[in-house]
């Protein structure tokens, strides 16, 4: 670790203090190269005179760390998620144009938490397809030089739920066996 990182794994997930990823996935200092954020948002890649520190740090996972896997982590009980369901004007001014990002995950029903829920997992994919909007990304990906993971940790009870891309759904987390 003192001589450089060589992390296997790009992880995005959620600023939420609830939600520590070298726990998540057991990591090693060096394994992991972390990004969090408000909701666990990808923004899209581009290219004007901004800031755009989510995006530099793809990019750098990528082109210069050369992860093998990306892992998008969303969460129960996400505030960022709750927030898409509040008038715009009732956040603050950065917070609601940054959550503006994952307002395509919104379902346009009676808010519940089984909605909040599917919400959270809506958001997730729509990270997943946004990383695909990064040429280096997509290029890696489709070349079998990274594989893309969406992750739902389940607050309650520690469990993780993958994203089954085959079938849309998020089932459980196989652990791994000794045979492979």
């Amino acid at each position: 670790v003192e001589e450089g990182q060589s992390p296997h794994t790009l992880f995005i997930g959620c600023s939420d203090s609830r939600v520590v990823p070298d726990l998540l996935i057991d990591a090693a200092p060096g394994e992991l190269f972390v990004v969090r954020n408000v909701g666990n948002i990808v923004p899209p890649p581009e290219a004007d005179e901004g800031h755009h520190g989510v995006s530099a740090a793809i990019e750098y996972a990528v082109e210069i760390l050369h992860v093998a896997e990306i892992v998008i982590c969303g969460h129960s009980h996400c505030g960022a998620v709750r927030a898409l369901y509040e008038p715009p004007s009732d956040l603050p001014e950065n917070l609601s144009r940054w959550l503006e990002l994952a307002s395509g995950a919104r379902i346009d029903e009676p808010v519940s938490e089984a909605l909040l829920r599917r919400t959270e997992r809506r958001s997730i994919v729509l990270q997943l397809d946004r990383l695909m909007d990064f040429p280096t990304v997509r290029e890696r990906v489709e070349a079998g030089e990274i594989g893309l993971h969406g992750w739902h940790y389940v607050i309650e009870d520690g469990s993780v739920r993958v994203l089954d891309f085959e079938t849309g759904e998020f089932v459980p987390h196989a652990e791994e066996t000794d045979d492979g």
